[in-house]
């Protein structure tokens, strides 16, 4: 890795509700624009329904960090580690995702996934403070 960006975005909504809801992967459906419009356990392995085909992903087990890594899988083989974190922050929260420069990525690229993932973020901070 050559670089990488910490995206985030506060949320005003305690740190417990939103990682209980970030870290459920059929969730991901609902946020992460990315991954398709459906996701479901298939086998035991989540698996989203992608424009590219089958994506698999796996979630960091359930901790009481606010550690909501994954790890996505697409359809060619190719694997993805995706650093994130909830941090609490009084009644309030950040949610901090790790963006990594793959190798050989352009700088347009990269700044196209960081828009993708800022407007991930922000979804999710609507969603959860409409609740």
């Amino acid at each position: 890795m050559t670089e990488s960006r910490h995206l985030a975005v506060f949320i005003d909504r305690p740190a417990a509700e939103v990682y209980d809801y970030v870290s459920q992967p059929a969730n991901l459906a609902h946020w992460a624009a990315g991954l398709g419009s459906s996701v479901e356990l298939v086998d035991g392995r989540w698996v989203a329904r992608s424009p590219l085909g089958p994506v698999l992903v796996e979630m960091a087990e359930p901790n009481r960090y606010g550690v909501l890594d994954h790890q996505v899988t697409l359809p060619d083989g190719q694997s993805f580690y995706n650093p994130m974190r909830v941090i609490a922050a009084g009644e309030r929260c950040e949610l901090v995702f790790t963006l990594r420069r793959q190798p050989g990525m352009s700088d347009a690229d990269f700044e196209r996934d960081a828009a993708a993932v800022t407007a991930d973020l922000g979804t999710v901070k609507r969603l959860l403070e409409a609740r």
